[in-house]
């Protein structure tokens, strides 16, 4: 491809999105390992298996490749992660009936969600990702689902501000310091509900843009995805975003749930959690290439789009730089695309041109507020927040 024929391709990609380039290039492919996947749990059975692996029935990651299809990830190839086995799906039977109850406000109730749709409806397109996202990459191998880039994606939720909520059930009683969502999952007979159950504390200002959903991408909310209700705080990692939530509570403490003193937390390696510790919270800058996909073999020589994601978490991402060579040089690669807010992920494109050999791409994105991504992993027990671009980087063969 000429020069002038990439500035082209270059006008019609920024003008259209990468979902233009992505369509092209993936065609109708399927990768040979990808026709040996697990089969769909039934509760997901509706997903598109060809963007899936399925590592459990409780933990489905979306490949590379299928998360550079369009900038909104569609909920059928969204990535799943249940930390419960989902409820029966008679809850989604008669949505507008499900309760939530709200606590630590001046007038304490009940809610249903017919009442929440009454105050009115606000749209939110933000990163959802789980916090062990990268979690392969930690040489140690910490247990939990071995997660590459694919517990991720860009989705917009369709509900009420919580804050909305909160103000008219008489506001957020004072003294209180966390917000606090408890999801609906059934407990197992005969165990302690605190050791297994969904409740999860965050600060007190996430309020400020948490949303209470009942939609994603203009639809109901599927039960897999947390419907009929969930929890959202934007630019917070998945975990902290409840599924079913059936209560919002405004505390002086953090949940002593298990899931809150005992995990997610930002264990050194050989310690030992514990409440005094990190809790994963915020995400931070990130970013990391989709295309051309690692697993999809050679690369023709030539013209070749490199094509991924960024975004800041609890901001937004302000520039992307891309690398062939393992990070000894840099580019600065073009964001693509409608910038959809800050707690979005932007999709960004470089063209370049590779002889035959072998090369380590890897790219490095820059938030609104400066912070860079960095080039190495923050060791711990549990293998969260990895946003290493070293560890990101992937080779690829050209021929």
């Amino acid at each position: 491809m000429s020069e002038a024929s990439i500035n082209r391709e270059r006008r019609r990609v920024l003008a259209g999105g990468v979902g233009v380039f992505a369509a092209s290039s993936l065609g109708a492919f399927v990768h040979p390992a990808w026709a040996q996947a697990k089969p769909l749990p039934q509760y997901v059975a509706w997903k598109n298996a060809a963007s899936m692996i399925v590592h459990s029935p409780n933990t489905l990651e979306t490949r590379r490749a299928a998360l550079a299809k369009d900038l909104i990830t569609a909920e059928h190839d969204l990535y799943v992660r249940n930390n419960l086995t989902p409820p029966s799906d008679s809850i989604i039977a008669n949505r507008d009936a499900w309760e939530v109850a709200f606590e630590g406000v001046g007038k304490p109730r009940t809610l249903k969600v017919a009442d929440l749709k009454s105050m009115g409806k606000i749209d939110v397109t933000m990163v959802l990702q789980c916090s062990g996202n990268g979690r392969a990459y930690f040489p140690h191998k910490p247990s939990g689902t071995q997660w590459s880039v694919g517990a991720a994606g860009c989705v917009t939720w369709g509900g009420v501000p919580l804050k909305r909520v909160v103000a008219a059930l008489g506001g957020v009683q004072a003294g209180m310091v966390y917000l606090t969502g408890t999801g609906g999952e059934t407990i197992p007979a005969g165990i302690d509900p605190k050791s297994v159950m969904v409740e999860r504390s965050v600060p007190l200002k996430a309020l400020e843009d948490a949303m209470l959903a009942w939609e994603v991408n203009g639809n109901p909310i599927s039960l897999g995805h947390g419907g009929p209700l969930r929890l959202i705080v934007p630019g917070y990692t998945g975990g902290n975003n409840v599924k079913y939530v059936k209560r919002i509570a405004f505390t002086t403490e953090q949940t002593d749930a298990r899931i809150q003193a005992g995990r997610y937390r930002m264990v050194p390696l050989g310690g030992k959690a514990n409440p005094s510790l990190p809790s994963v919270w915020e995400m931070s800058v990130k970013s990391w290439i989709n295309l051309p996909a690692p697993d999809a073999g050679s690369v023709p020589a030539g013209s070749v789009w490199i094509q991924g994601v960024a975004f800041g978490g609890s901001t937004a991402a302000k520039n992307v730089e891309v690398s062939i060579d393992g990070g000894r040089t840099w580019r600065t690669a073009y964001f693509v695309g409608p910038d959809l807010g800050r707690f979005a992920w932007r999709q960004f494109v470089l063209p370049v041109r590779l002889a035959p050999g072998t090369y380590m791409l890897a790219s490095r994105a820059t938030d609104a507020n400066g912070n860079v991504q960095p080039e190495q992993r923050v060791e711990n027990a549990s293998g969260y927040n990895n946003t290493s671009w070293r560890d990101h980087a992937i080779q690829i063969t050209v021929v």
